[in-house]
């Protein structure tokens, strides 16, 4: 019979890495999110398909992680996607103020914001891979 895929922990690894690999690109090519979020604003287009993008994900990703509190990845997988769906919806109705927000937030803190995610990323992964064994 074969075994039940863990969703939890393919759900941790494949955010992680994510996270990982973005805040990489973010470091070695400082000032590209604050670009990314430049674009995204002037677009209504590009503010419903990645709030729409945001809301799928992290509803899958919030549906896919029961809440257990005995299982503590699944509980921090929930929440991420419950914070997901929250900014996905924070994009869709009030686009204006929230990427004003965050463009002055990354014109000076773009260095932490890319290392903050970099350790995110890591401790998602590293998380994910101590739960094969």
């Amino acid at each position: 019979m074969p075994e039940a895929i863990d969703l939890t922990k393919w759900s941790a690894l494949l955010l992680g890495l994510f996270m990982l690999f973005a805040a990489i690109g973010a470091l070695r090519k400082p000032g590209i999110w604050q670009t990314m979020i430049n674009e995204i604003e002037k677009s209504p287009a590009l503010q419903l398909i990645s709030g729409l993008a945001e809301l799928t994900i992290g509803t899958l990703i919030y549906l896919a992680n029961p809440w257990m509190p005995q299982d503590i990845l699944s509980c921090i997988m929930k929440g991420i996607a419950g914070l997901m769906m929250l900014e996905a919806l924070m994009v869709l109705g009030f686009s204006d103020l929230y990427f004003h927000f965050w463009l002055r937030n990354l014109s000076f803190m773009h260095r932490g914001w890319s290392i903050v995610t970099f350790v995110a990323g890591i401790a998602l992964t590293v998380a994910a891979f101590l739960r094969l064994t």
